[in-house]
C-alpha cells in the first residue's frame, strides 16, 4: 500500500510549534495570540491540501521545460547539488524581493505579512497564489539544465529551513549571521518600522542581501505586521483583500498605461483608504471583542478537525475516489472559513455548519449507499429546513 508520507510534515510541523509556544510560555515570553495563531495555521493548512493537488503538476512543468528547452542536461553530482542550492536560494531572493516591490506579486505574497505575531506559525502563512507565482521563477532552473528531480529534492531542503528562522526565542547566531539567513535578520524581515521596510529577503543565504543593498542588522525593537494592519480574522478576507483593494485603485486610474503601471507599480502607490472602502462596501468589520474560552476550545476542535482530514487526506490520497476528494477539500475549506468567521463572530456561520453537515451526510451515503442511509439523510433535510430558523437560533445562542 503506496502511501504519501510527506503527509507526516502535518504533525510534525504542529508538534513544533506547541513546544515553541511551551517554551515561550515557560520563559515568560508572550510571543503567541490565540486568534493570530489559529488565523496562521489555518492558512498553512489550505495550503497543505492545495500542494497535494498541484505539487504534481509542478514537477510535469519542470520536467517538460528540461525536456523541451534545456540548454545543458546537468546530471547530478555534489558539486552541482550545490550549485543548484544555490541557484535556488538566488532565485528566490528575486522572487521574493519583486513579490515586495509590484503590486500584482504582492497580492499573492502579503497574506504571509499580516501577522503580527512572529512564531513558528507565521511560517505557515504560505497561499496556492505564492506557490504558483514563485514556481514561474524557478521554472528558469530546468531551462538552465537542472532536471526535475533534482529540483524538487532540492526544494523540500529548501523549503524546510525557513520555517526554523520564525521565532522570537532564538537570538543572534555568532558567525552564522555573516551568510546564512537566521532568526535574527528575517524578523527583520517581518518588521513593519520604517527603517526595517523591504530588507533581507534571503531564505536560506543572506549572501544576497548584502550583495545587493537589502540587508540590515536587527537593532531595535521590532513590530511585526503590515504597516497598515488588516485587523481581521476572516480566511477570505485574509487572502484577497488585496487583489480587491488594487482593482479599486487600478478602477480608479486614468489612462490603460497608467492602470498597467499601477499593477506593475509599488504596493505604496494604493491608497491605503482604499481599504475602508472596501470594507464598507463589502460590510467588513473589526471586531475587538474576545470570543472566550468555550468558543475558542471550539476553534481549537475545528483546526484540528481540518488538520486530519488533510492529514488523511494527503496520506490516502491515492485511495481515495474523486467524489471523496472532493467532499474532503469542500469541508476543509468550509471549517477553516468558519474558523475565522467564529473569532469575527459572524451571524451566518449557521450556514456554513450546516453545509458541513449536508457534506458529512452525503459522504456517508457515498460510502455506505443503504436504503436507510438515504432514508436518514431525506429525513435530515427534512426536519432541519422544516426547523432552519430554531435551530440557526439555538445555535448561535449556544455558540455566541
Amino acid at each position: 500500500m503506496e502511501l504519501h508520507y510527506l503527509a507526516l510534515a502535518i504533525p510534525f510541523f504542529l508538534v513544533l510549534m506547541l513546544l515553541e509556544f511551551l517554551f515561550a510560555k515557560k520563559r515568560g515570553k508572550k510571543v503567541f495570540s490565540f486568534s493570530g495563531s489559529i488565523a496562521n495555521i489555518n492558512v498553512g493548512i489550505a495550503e497543505r491540501l492545495s500542494d497535494v493537488m498541484i505539487t504534481g503538476l509542478f514537477y510535469f512543468v519542470y520536467d517538460y521545460l528540461h525536456k523541451h528547452f534545456g540548454i545543458f542536461d546537468i546530471k547530478p553530482s555534489a558539486l552541482l547539488w550545490v550549485v543548484l542550492l544555490l541557484c535556488t536560494d538566488f532565485t528566490w531572493y528575486w522572487y521574493h524581493r519583486l513579490a515586495h516591490e509590484i503590486n500584482l506579486f504582492w497580492a499573492a505574497h502579503i497574506v504571509h505579512h499580516q501577522s503580527e505575531d512572529f512564531n513558528y506559525t507565521v511560517s505557515a502563512r504560505i497561499t496556492v497564489l505564492q506557490a504558483i507565482l514563485r514556481t514561474g521563477f524557478w521554472s528558469i532552473l530546468p531551462i538552465i539544465g537542472f532536471p526535475a528531480e533534482m529540483i524538487t529534492s532540492i526544494l523540500l531542503v529548501h523549503g524546510l529551513y525557513p520555517f526554523f528562522v520564525h521565532t522570537q526565542l532564538v537570538g543572534k547566531l555568532g558567525i552564522l549571521e555573516y551568510f546564512m539567513v537566521t532568526p535574527s535578520h528575517h524578523r527583520v524581515h517581518h518588521a513593519s518600522n520604517p527603517e526595517y521596510l523591504d530588507k533581507n529577503y534571503g531564505d536560506m543565504f543572506i549572501i544576497w542581501d548584502k550583495l545587493f543593498g537589502t540587508f540590515r542588522k536587527e537593532e531595535s525593537e521590532i513590530v511585526y505586521g503590515l504597516t497598515h494592519p488588516l485587523k481581521n480574522n476572516s480566511f477570505l478576507w485574509q487572502h484577497f483583500h488585496f487583489l480587491l483593494e488594487l482593482g479599486v485603485a487600478v478602477k480608479r486610474e486614468k489612462g490603460f498605461f497608467n492602470k498597467l503601471k499601477l499593477v506593475f507599480g509599488k504596493p505604496e502607490r494604493i491608497d491605503p483608504e482604499i481599504r475602508a472602502h472596501v470594507e464598507a462596501k463589502l460590510k467588513i468589520t473589526h471586531n475587538e471583542v474576545s470570543a472566550g474560552n468555550q468558543l475558542n476550545r471550539y476553534v481549537v476542535f475545528q483546526v484540528v478537525l481540518a488538520a486530519c482530514l488533510v492529514f488523511l487526506f494527503t496520506l490516502f490520497e491515492n485511495y481515495l475516489s474523486l467524489s471523496f476528494q472532493v467532499l474532503t477539500i469542500l469541508m476543509v475549506l468550509l471549517t477553516l472559513i468558519n474558523c475565522g468567521a467564529i473569532l469575527e463572530q459572524r451571524r451566518w456561520i449557521f450556514y456554513l455548519e450546516y453545509s458541513r453537515l449536508f457534506l458529512a451526510l452525503t459522504a456517508m451515503i457515498i460510502y455506505h449507499p443503504t436504503y436507510s442511509m438515504i432514508t436518514l439523510g431525506v429525513c435530515f433535510l427534512l426536519v432541519t429546513l422544516q426547523y432552519f430558523s430554531m435551530l440557526q437560533q439555538k445555535y448561535l445562542e449556544w455558540v455566541y
